[in-house]
């Protein structure tokens, strides 16, 4: 048995969700896939997958030894990097992950522009409004917006960014400008789902975030639509300052509410920590951390820091 190979199908039988889709994905016969699989328990002496018609899970021996098989399969690969010359030249397939808007946005201009730079790295750039599993995900390296959950990520801070209460000007001479938080019970609102309750926004006091009624008039699943229905006028949203910061720059969206804000969120360049870091991601970051603090700053002189309230 070649247990590398046995770990390696394992470990994508468990990425893929099952065998079938593992032997799709390697191109391999499915009695292969299932053969080496129970090859390797066997050879174990334990069950490590608990299979059925449709789909399988590890059992607890085999959630420990697959997470030392990813281990010991992405050393091997560093080593292969090495020898291959990666750590002494820039070069081979980097995965990189940003959320939608800003990967779009920022992101993508400065990829473009570093694919000039290292003609011998290739780049697949997932935008995504989730924090992806870097190692589970196999991504070299992602932008994060907000605090950071996984201590074990390293982590290149690049900026910050504040979340903005707007609207049109057309709509706040029809409408009004809300002072305080509680106002929002009186205005029509535009929810952008992914980042908040259609019925309450969260804002700052002595004790905390603390929920604000509003009226959802409209929601909408991408910041693009909510910033463009609150230019049209059809009510007051909160986005990123990112978000709206074209529209700010343009005169079509002012802001409300600056003084509630909630403290601006972080913005960084986060990898997996450990290891020879590969040259590739290492470039990636020299090139990338120095212009996304450009635009940041950019982005900042748009929207000026205003002091905290209380409501």
């Amino acid at each position: 048995m070649d247990r590398f190979d046995s770990m390696s199908v394992l470990i994508a039988a468990v990425d893929a969700g099952s065998l079938s889709a593992a032997a799709r994905r390697l191109g391999t016969p499915l009695t292969t896939v299932s053969r080496k699989v129970s090859d390797l328990e066997a050879h174990l002496g334990t069950r490590l997958l608990n299979r059925s018609s449709r789909t399988l899970t590890l059992t607890d021996a085999g959630r420990d030894y697959v997470a030392a098989c990813r281990r010991i399969v992405e050393e091997v690969g560093e080593a292969e990097r090495a020898a291959s010359g990666e750590f002494t030249a820039p070069r081979g397939h980097l995965v990189l992950s940003a959320p939608i808007v800003f990967g779009r946005l920022h992101v993508l201009p400065i990829v473009t522009a570093f694919l000039d730079a290292y003609p011998e790295i290739d780049v697949r750039l997932a935008l995504a409004d989730r924090a992806v599993n870097l190692i589970e995900e196999h991504v070299d390296g992602a932008l994060r917006i907000g605090a950071l959950a996984d201590s074990s990520m390293t982590a290149t801070k690049v900026g910050e960014i504040r979340r903005v209460v707007c609207g049109s000007p057309a709509y706040f001479k029809a409408h009004g400008w809300p002072q305080q938080p509680a106002d929002l019970a009186n205005h029509r609102c535009i929810t952008f789902e992914g980042l908040q309750s259609p019925a309450a926004w969260l804002f700052p006091t002595k004790k905390g975030l603390q929920p604000v009624p509003i009226h959802s008039r409209l929601a909408v699943n991408t910041a693009e639509a909510a910033v463009d229905a609150a230019i049209a006028g059809v009510g007051l949203t909160r986005v990123f300052s990112y978000q709206v910061a074209a529209a700010r720059a343009a005169k079509k969206i002012e802001l409300v509410l600056e003084a509630f804000e909630p403290p601006p969120s972080p913005v960084h360049l986060v990898h997996a920590g450990g290891g020879l870091l590969p040259l590739k991601l290492r470039a990636f970051l020299d090139f990338a951390a120095p212009r996304l603090r450009t635009v940041l700053t950019r982005v900042t002189t748009l929207f000026p820091p205003s002091s905290s309230g209380e409501s």
